[in-house]
Parts: structure tokens; sequence; C-alpha cells
């Protein structure tokens, strides 16, 4: 292992040499840039104005134990949006087995393996729902503060300075790569070059934490013209699914009703 660990770390400094970052990465400002501002905008302008939309999100976050060591678990999602108060997401992976559905009256979780689903009145808006699942119900939606139409507002929200790191390829896509700082985080932002300034990347560290662990989260398939019935949107459940309640966010998650 330490054999190993040895050459791990001579090749990821063959590759940072040979990379030659640019100088403006290298160095940590002390203000936000203009550009990283305009980029960023531009980005969370143009999903805002998008009435129906469709993407897959890859993503994994690490959870630190007590010793230090990070382990990593990662998950799949589906988002769909139709606003301003249609939502799906369908999310799977190591940790869930979840399809959450927003008709603008109510929010609804099934877990189709754990043969259970849960329903609650929701406000009327897509911004407010995913307020409330977050503040009442500690249901946080995939990439869920770029659903907002204000999108630009709370992620800038303390941020004390960015800069933009220079051009980058996720998924085969070109794309310009902004980084922030705020007091307890730092995130960076991959935006896709061109008439569709779509996010594609978008990495999140806390500072606050043992080891500074991660969130890192890609998009795949964007798509800006999707088709959705009345069924996107709503559940249906079969007479033999158990039906259970939300419990507020300082309580132990759903339970039976």
């Amino acid at each position: 292992m330490k054999r190993v660990a040895r050459i791990g770390r001579g090749v990821a400094v063959a590759l940072l040499l040979a990379a030659a970052p640019p100088q403006a990465a290298l160095a940590q400002p002390d203000e936000v840039a203009p550009a990283a501002k305009q980029l960023l905008k531009a980005s969370t302008d143009f999903l805002a104005r998008q009435q129906q939309f469709s993407v897959g999100t890859e993503s994994s976050i690490d959870v630190v134990l007590a010793s230090g060591q990070k382990i990593q678990f990662d998950h799949t999602a589906k988002v769909s949006v139709e606003r301003p108060d249609k939502w799906r997401a369908e999310r799977t992976g190591d940790l869930v087995d979840q399809v959450f559905y927003y008709d603008g009256k109510s929010l609804t979780l099934h877990n189709p393996h754990g043969g259970y689903y849960a329903t609650i009145a929701a406000p009327g808006t897509l911004e407010e729902m995913l307020d409330f699942a977050r503040e009442k119900l500690d249901v946080v939606a995939p990439a869920g503060d770029l659903l907002y139409k204000n999108a630009y507002d709370i992620l800038m929200k303390d941020v004390t300075s960015g800069f933009v790191v220079g051009k980058g390829v996720v998924d085969g896509v070109r794309c310009d790569h902004l980084a922030f700082r705020a007091p307890n985080v730092d995130w960076q932002i991959w935006i896709e070059e061109g008439s569709r300034p779509l996010a594609r990347k978008l990495v999140i560290t806390s500072r606050d934490m043992l080891n500074a662990p991660q969130f890192t989260v890609v998009t795949k398939n964007w798509n800006l013209k999707p088709e959705f019935s009345a069924a996107t949107f709503s559940f249906r459940p079969p007479q033999w699914l158990r039906k259970l309640e939300f419990v507020p966010k300082d309580a132990d998650g759903i339970k039976a009703k």
C-alpha cells in the first residue's frame, strides 16, 4: 500500500506539472471577479427562463468517520421540472431509493423497494416547496439550489471571493470553470460554453468539518423540450402499498400512519 501511495503521488505531481494551470488559479483572490459573476448570472438566468426541462445527475458525497477516514457514497437522479409548480426526482444509489412527486398541491415520497409511500400538503410553487422540503422535512433536492428562479442570489449569498479558473471539459462538453469561497465552504461550478450556459458540474467542499468532506454532482442529458404527462408529477398508489406519514425535521424522518 505504501508503494502504491508513493506511485500515486508521483503520477499526481507529473499530471499537475504537465497541466501547467493558469496563474489565475494559483492565487487566492480577495474579491469576486466580475467575469465570474457574469458567467454565473448568465447560467442561472438561462435556467430560470426554461419553463420545462429534465436532467440527469451523478453525485458522490463523503462521510467522515470519527477516525477522520472518508467513505464515499454515490447515487444518480433524474429531475423533471415544469414551472411554476411541478417537480419529480428519481433517486437511486448507495444510500437512497426514492421517487419524489410534486404536483403543486402535495409532495409525495415513494420508496419502490421499501414498499411504502408518504404524502404531505405542500406550498403552491416550486421554490416554496423546495424551501418547505428542506426546512420542515430535511429533504434536499438534487442540485436543488440551481432550480430556483433566484438561484444566483442563493449561490452568491455570503460569498467572499470568486474567480474564473479557466476552461474545462465535463462529460465531453467544453465549460468555463469558476471557483468561489464563503466563510465555511468552497464551491466550484463548470458552466457549458455557448448559447446553452447550463451547469455541468458542481463541487462543494465543507471547510468547517474534519478533513473537508466534499459533495460532487455532474449533470447529464439536459433536455429543454421534454414531453411530460399528468402522470409525470402525480402518484397513484396501489391499494397494497403501505402508507406512512412525514414527521417534522427535528423528529425521526417518517413514521407509520
